[in-house]
């Protein structure tokens, strides 16, 4: 049965649900977790919540409160290793200006981590993945390809200051990104996370009515992302992605392979992907880089056919 106030559920595939309380206040709740993607404990609980955080920034919210949902195999890994992850989780939701509240641990075979989040909005400011209008400009705010990086980390091949920058990014909220667009008319917003650059655009473009065109040549990538997926070094779900895509991707003739494969690669704690007018894009961007993201740049446009459709050109 349809609730009245339910203003975000699941038809859209939006990032988290929002449910009206009254005219001012209206709350998102949100949850994720996941497998450590670095081998320090701490900075796993960094990036495991600055993810989960990172749908209520994609919303124009604010987060509240956090609980930790934390699978461990006591049997197996030591309990400073535990205590490390939460309070790396600890840490980043106080640096949110939210609160821990506690949370729920069961024994599994390998460590996983996330937050369940609730957060608040104005109910009439609420950003969605399905706003975006033809005309519009899209603007990416994160560096694409910590998956191909993290794969490469699980294999023993990646280079220290490589992890170094990739965590940088994944450890930083989209904070300061949620509240630059929330200070422009911003249409539509989502972050990029698991399905990919693709996958999330996608879901943008199918929920909006819209197609897109993305310029593969503008996305801030990483290029050791690009030099990894050239040796075949690719997580699954970067196929996975690709597969489920399908024939809703257009690719120019151009665009190389190992660019193709990033923009599938799945992300952790990515970036926003934010549609605007486009006569509002350069003040944005300039918001963006006024709040330190110094990667924000427009890498594509809302157009009006083949609605759900990507065309990607270089």
């Amino acid at each position: 049965m349809c609730n009245e106030n339910l203003l975000v559920g699941t038809d859209t595939s939006d990032d988290a649900g929002v449910y009206r309380l009254n005219d001012e206040i209206a709350i998102i709740q949100t949850v994720d977790f996941f497998t450590p993607v670095v081998d320090d404990p701490y900075l796993f609980g960094q990036i495991a919540a600055a993810n989960s955080l990172s749908d209520v920034y994609a919303m124009g919210g604010r987060p509240l409160t956090a609980m930790n949902v934390t699978c461990f195999p006591t049997n197996k890994l030591d309990l400073g290793v535990l205590e490390e992850i939460l309070r790396g989780g600890a840490d980043k939701v106080l640096e949110a200006g939210a609160v821990l509240v506690g949370g729920h641990t069961v024994e599994d075979k390998e460590p996983k981590y996330g937050l369940s989040v609730t957060g608040v909005v104005d109910p009439r400011r609420v950003i969605t993945n399905k706003g975006a209008q033809p005309g519009d400009k899209l603007i990416l705010t994160k560096p694409l390809g910590t998956g191909i990086i993290t794969t490469a980390l699980k294999g023993g091949i990646l280079a220290p200051e490589v992890l170094d920058r990739a965590v940088g990014w994944m450890v930083m909220l989209n904070d300061k990104a949620s509240m630059a667009m929330q200070e422009v008319e911003t249409h539509a917003c989502t972050d990029i996370t698991g399905f990919g650059l693709l996958g999330h655009a996608a879901e943008m473009a199918s929920a909006s009515g819209v197609g897109m065109r993305l310029f593969a040549g503008q996305v801030p990538v990483y290029q050791e992302a690009l030099e990894l997926a050239e040796q075949g070094i690719i997580p699954g779900g970067a196929f996975a992605n690709r597969n489920y895509l399908g024939e809703r991707v257009v690719w120019d003739r151009s665009v190389p392979q190992s660019l193709r494969d990033v923009f599938y690669d799945p992300q952790t704690s990515g970036g926003l992907l934010i549609a605007v007018p486009g006569e509002i894009a350069t003040k944005l961007v300039a918001l963006l880089k006024e709040y330190g993201i110094t990667v924000a740049g427009v890498i594509g446009e809302i157009v009006a056919d083949h609605p759900g459709s990507i065309y990607v050109e270089p």
